[in-house]
Parts: structure tokens; C-alpha cells; sequence
């Protein structure tokens, strides 16, 4: 029994207490996914505010049918003009129902003291996201006005530059985070491993003096650390999938910056962060055992 018992407590090659790797790597890759998970809906939130920008074409007061629909076709030509499931993004409002919008937000009517509707018809033409920059819109805004019938287009110049420099500003904050919590997710992973192996430095150098090459020495810690890695992305998205539909369930709004096929790209890419992340950290702490003297074990 005694013996039984000595062989069940004996170290196998390969084998550490994983169970602190395991919560290291899933901690680590959680946190990767929650900041992975901003920046997809930050992405989401910018190009839903973009895809809001559009300009205001205003109509001659004396312009014929044929003519509004002449020049519908030509800004439905452009290559500026945005679309969305094959369909550019153009509405037209007519003077009339300008005039209802116009006194159901101010609750005043101006024919009553002007005797005439003063408000022209107009079309809103939403602008593709490349075009979405100052110049590009002023010389949008200068080839509109050149076709013959229109008036006049106005779009919100102020509002277009603060955006574009808001979502350049977060952007680069953005990259800057990922990168140090990158580097601090490695570091933390690779230090967690290290310690982990220390238990087994000496049955590590006791098979190099029986002569086992490194890369039988290796592949048990490979593999397990494979595993691990795996086992903690699995974990990990899950536990980020829980945090979002929480999220979700007490602010349905978000729910309009979720994007299936991303979320499911994100997932997998923590899997896949935590399997190569737990097999070269693991492989660069067993190096480091092999490369190192007896005395150095000590």
C-alpha cells in the first residue's frame, strides 16, 4: 500500500499544478476580450454615427417634376452617394411636409404671418464613409451645386469635424491600451508558467542525464500547455459571452452594437491567443530549465 501510495504522489513528466495556470490564462484572455469587445463596439458605434451624416440638397421654388427626378437619378450616380443593401441612401422631403415637421416641433405656423411656405423642397443624401472628411464634403458640396436646379446644399461642417477627430483620437488611445495590455498579458502568462514548472526543474534535468533529447522533454509540456491554453479560451468566451448578454439584458441599447459574425471571430481568436500564448511561454520556461546548471536548480 505504502509503495502504491509513493508511486500515485510520484511527479510524471509534463505534469504541474495547472490549476493556477489555468485561471491566469483565463483571467488574462478576459480581460483581452472585454477590451476586444470595446473596440468592436466602438468601431460599430462610429460607423453608426457616420452612416448618419448626410447632406441637404434644397430644390429651386420653381422646378418641374421631370427636373426633380432628373436630379435625383444624377446623385443616386454618384460614387459619394452612400448604400446600403444595394439602394442609395437618398430621401426626398417636399416643402410641404417641412412645413408639418417644422410646426409640430415649434408649434408655430409661419404661413399665418408670411401668407407662403418659405421652406423649399430638398433631397438628404447620406455620404459613403470615405468621402466623410472636410474637403472631400466641400468639394461634394460645390459639384452638387452645379447641377442645374439646385439651390443650395448645407450639411453640418462642425458636427463632421468633431467626429472625425474624436473617432481619430479614440482610435489611437485604442491601439496604444491594446498594446500595453498585450505585452502585460504576456509577461503575466510567461511568469505564471515559469513558476509552475519550477516543481519539476529536477525531473526535467534527471532525463536530460539519462540522455532524453530536449524534444522528448518538451512535448508532454507542449502539449499540456496547449491544453491549458485552449481550456482557458474556451472559459474565458464564455464567461465574456455571459458578461454581454448581462450587459445586454440591462441596456438594450448596445444590443444595436452587436455584430454576430465579429463576436464569433473575437471568440475564436482568444482560443487561438491562449493555445500559442500557454505553448512559447511554456516552451521558452523549459528552455530556460534545460539551459541552466545544477547549480542553478538550487
Amino acid at each position: 500500500m505504502e509503495k502504491d501510495n509513493k508511486s500515485k504522489k510520484k511527479k510524471k513528466l509534463g505534469s504541474y499544478p495547472y490549476t493556477s495556470v489555468v485561471f491566469s490564462i483565463t483571467l488574462a484572455l478576459l480581460v483581452i476580450g472585454l477590451f476586444g469587445l470595446l473596440i468592436l463596439h466602438t468601431n460599430r458605434l462610429s460607423e453608426l454615427i457616420k452612416d448618419n451624416i448626410e447632406l441637404q440638397v434644397y430644390l429651386d421654388k420653381d422646378i418641374t417634376d421631370n427636373q426633380r427626378i432628373q436630379i435625383q437619378k444624377t446623385l443616386s450616380s454618384k460614387d459619394y452617394a452612400s448604400e446600403k443593401d444595394d439602394e442609395v441612401q437618398i430621401s426626398f422631403v417636399s416643402k410641404e411636409e417641412a412645413a408639418e415637421d417644422f410646426i409640430k416641433e415649434t408649434g408655430e405656423d409661419f404661413s399665418d404671418f408670411l401668407g407662403e411656405n418659405p421652406l423649399r423642397d430638398a433631397y438628404s443624401l447620406k455620404i459613403s464613409p470615405e468621402y466623410q472628411n472636410s474637403q472631400k464634403l466641400d468639394s461634394i458640396q460645390q459639384d452638387i451645386e452645379a447641377i442645374n436646379g439646385v439651390f443650395e446644399v448645407e450639411y453640418q461642417k462642425n458636427v463632421v469635424d468633431s467626429i472625425n477627430e474624436n473617432i481619430t483620437t479614440i482610435s489611437l488611445l485604442l491601439v496604444g491600451f491594446a498594446v500595453i495590455l498585450l505585452l502585460v498579458v504576456i509577461i503575466l502568462i510567461n511568469n505564471t508558467i515559469k513558476l509552475a514548472l519550477f516543481s519539476q526543474r529536477f525531473l526535467i534535468r534527471s532525463m536530460q542525464l539519462v540522455g532524453a533529447k530536449a524534444s522528448f522533454i518538451q512535448k508532454p509540456f507542449l502539449g499540456r500547455a496547449t491544453m491549458h491554453g485552449l481550456i482557458s479560451g474556451i472559459v474565458a468566451s464564455a464567461s465574456l459571452y455571459a458578461l454581454m448578454q448581462y450587459a445586454y439584458s440591462e441596456f438594450p441599447q448596445l444590443e444595436n452594437l452587436y455584430e454576430p459574425e465579429k463576436i464569433l471571430i473575437l471568440f475564436a481568436t482568444l482560443l487561438f491567443a491562449g493555445a500559442v500564448i500557454g505553448f512559447f511561454s511554456t516552451l521558452r520556461a523549459v528552455k530556460k530549465y534545460l539551459r541552466m546548471s545544477l547549480d542553478e536548480l538550487y
